[in-house]
């Protein structure tokens, strides 16, 4: 069924390190609600999602963007091989793998699972989208639906026999979520009747599934205006058999995941289409849809590091392969034989950089992960510890989705860079990411979103106890390694921005408190992104730490000796190139700054 070339690729021995030598996967594994894992069988499984990820859902990458999604007789067709691709992701059970087993999974960890993510993602984005709504929604109605509503619909989403959706953008609104006008009548029988338009609905249809059950926010008449008022409805395309008036307008034509059909859908156009409130109560739309943002967010940040790890895997490939220029210390020598351009000191500092950064990534997604196996590991039995690790999960998820989406595209520009011209031609994979990866930053809530989410809510979580919290974690790491010979240096530099980010929050409550709100704003985004650096700045020299320690243990020769090296050289490079920025954006942030907001619209242009 292949239909192109595979041009994903992955490191599975830096997957091995993150989940079993950072975060030691055994420290949830077998236990409580995950009984029967273990490291052995999670290795298997990511063997396996790596085989499909390469042999089936890679060479549909490019082909799939070249062709894209087309509406024939109202129906979304995707592109050729996607249907037999959906077909053996769900016989492998790869998507029901952290299901749990009341629904047909098998329970698995969630730290395992975000990287069965990354990988699938990773080999092919636009593909991956279908799926991973399908999971998403399925999970909003089993947590928050009623028990015949979970009989109904949540096992046939989690195994793919139904797909799913969530639909929240109107036209007029955007991120605007409260000014939606979609509307819920209520019925006799308890149904609901819906009636407006929804855009950007990713997987809005699609012929992978037999049906499509989407989870509209719609106002019940009466209800209160904004963002309380909305309700949440489980609203199938297809209906006791039947269609439930859910049409596709069209659908976008974008700049990147062309494979992914991103619909406007019209529901209600001929009076017809009907909705059960989801747990059958009104009012709660919101709260019950940000279960499912949140978990989108995170797959959205899993979806930024996978496409950028890639590009650099690739570009790295490419920069071992190409021969360009003689080597620097011959550079004057017109005979100098031709060197592979790895061997020039600025393609070494671009492609440490992606190393860097796509590794701390990944550590960053896999630490929020383990929280969340934690939480469900403690949950019941252990109040102030689930509180921790929820905390944790609460604090870190804009910091996953924010820098992790603006780090892939600046990443996949930089792997574009690397190839030179080459890379910016459709005959290297690297166009195709950098185009793919903008819209990370767009969707499920834009950056500024999650900056004002995190300053705006999470900083002053429970009082402040979550990002004591983490930043207690990091101190102590500090304390504890202030004596390394390797990393000495590079963990001043962390504490000294650690200090400098509590300097300036403690600024922005200043501001808060004291009349200058337009301040907050203005900086939320700097703020995140410093966070960002110092977290995976933090994780970095963490797992450097860890792979040290190993490294002595090895005798010379051993195989795994370069790859702990590279563990070294990725944190001292990030430390030194990326935690001073830190400091720097905390006194820019603190000279107050009013110029975007003092200037006039027209002194912005005259046209």
């Amino acid at each position: 069924m292949s239909v192109g070339i595979n041009r994903y690729k992955a490191d599975l021995r830096e997957l091995f390190f993150v989940l079993f030598e950072q975060y030691d996967f055994n420290a949830f594994a077998g236990k409580g609600p995950f009984e029967g894992w273990d490291e052995d069988t999670a290795r298997s499984v990511l063997k396996e999602t790596y085989r499909i990820s390469t042999e089936v859902l890679g060479p549909l990458n490019s082909s799939g963007d070249r062709e894209g999604c087309k509406v024939v007789d109202g129906r979304v067709i995707t592109p050729k091989g996607f249907k037999e691709a959906w077909k053996q992701l769900y016989e492998a059970g790869l998507k029901q793998i952290s299901v749990a087993p009341e629904f047909g999974g098998q329970g698995a960890p969630n730290a395992l699972y975000a990287l069965i993510e990354e990988l699938t993602s990773g080999a092919n984005t636009a593909f991956n989208m279908y799926p991973g709504l399908a999971w998403g929604a399925a999970e909003v109605i089993a947590e928050c639906g009623t028990e015949a509503q979970k009989k109904t619909y949540v096992e046939k989403m989690f195994n793919g026999t139904w797909g799913g959706t969530m639909c929240l953008t109107e036209p007029h609104a955007g991120s605007d979520v409260g000014a939606a006008v979609s509307r819920a009548v209520k019925q006799a029988d308890g149904t609901y009747k819906i009636s407006g338009t929804k855009i950007f609905i990713s997987g809005g249809d699609h012929d992978l599934a037999e049906n499509i059950v989407h989870l509209v926010l719609a106002r019940v008449d009466g209800a209160p205006a904004g963002t309380k008022g909305l309700s949440l409805f489980i609203v199938p395309r297809v209906r006791d058999g039947k269609s439930n008036d859910v049409a596709v307008a069209s659908i976008e034509h974008k700049m990147g995941i062309n494979g992914s059909a991103t619909c406007v859908l019209n529901f209600g156009e001929n009076d017809a289409c009907f909705g059960e409130l989801v747990g059958m109560v009104e009012n709660q739309g919101m709260p019950q849809m940000f279960r499912m943002m949140n978990g989108a967010r995170i797959a959205v940040g899993i979806q930024g590091m996978a496409v950028a790890s890639s590009a650099y895997l690739n570009a790295l490939e490419y920069a071992k392969d190409r021969k360009q220029g003689a080597h620097y210390k011959q550079f004057k020598d017109p005979k100098a034989p031709r060197v592979a351009i790895i061997e020039h000191p600025d393609v070494r500092r671009m492609l440490l950089e992606m190393k860097a950064i796509t590794e701390g990534i990944r550590s960053l997604v896999v630490k929020l992960a383990a929280h969340r196996d934690q939480f469900a590991l403690y949950s019941g039995k252990d109040d102030d510890k689930a509180a921790y690790h929820q905390g944790q999960v609460d604090l870190l998820t804009p910091l996953v989705k924010a820098y992790s989406s603006e780090e892939s595209f600046r990443l996949c520009a930089l792997a574009q860079q690397v190839y030179g011209g080459a890379g910016f031609l459709k005959d290297w994979p690297v166009e195709q990411y950098t185009r793919d990866a903008k819209i990370f930053s767009i969707y499920e809530g834009t950056t500024h979103i999650q900056s004002m989410d995190l300053v705006g809510r999470k900083l002053g979580q429970n009082g402040g106890a979550n990002f004591q919290a983490f930043m207690g974690d990091l101190n102590t790491f500090v304390e504890a390694n202030r004596g390394s010979a390797t990393f000495g240096r590079e963990l001043e530099l962390l504490s000294g921005a650690s200090e400098a980010l509590v300097g300036w929050a403690m600024g922005m409550m200043g501001w808060a408190q004291g009349g200058k709100l337009e301040l907050v704003p203005l900086v939320a985004n700097r703020f995140l992104m410093a966070m960002s650096e110092l977290a995976v700045g933090y994780l970095l020299l963490d797992a450097g730490v860890k792979a040290e320690a190993k490294l002595k243990a090895l005798p010379e020769g051993h195989v795994d000796r370069a790859f702990y090296e590279g563990k070294k050289f990725s944190a001292l490079w990030y430390a030194r190139n990326m935690l001073p920025q830190v400091k720097h954006h905390a006194e820019v942030a603190l000279l107050e700054d009013l110029t975007p907001v003092e200037i006039s619209d027209a002194a912005f242009a005259n046209f």
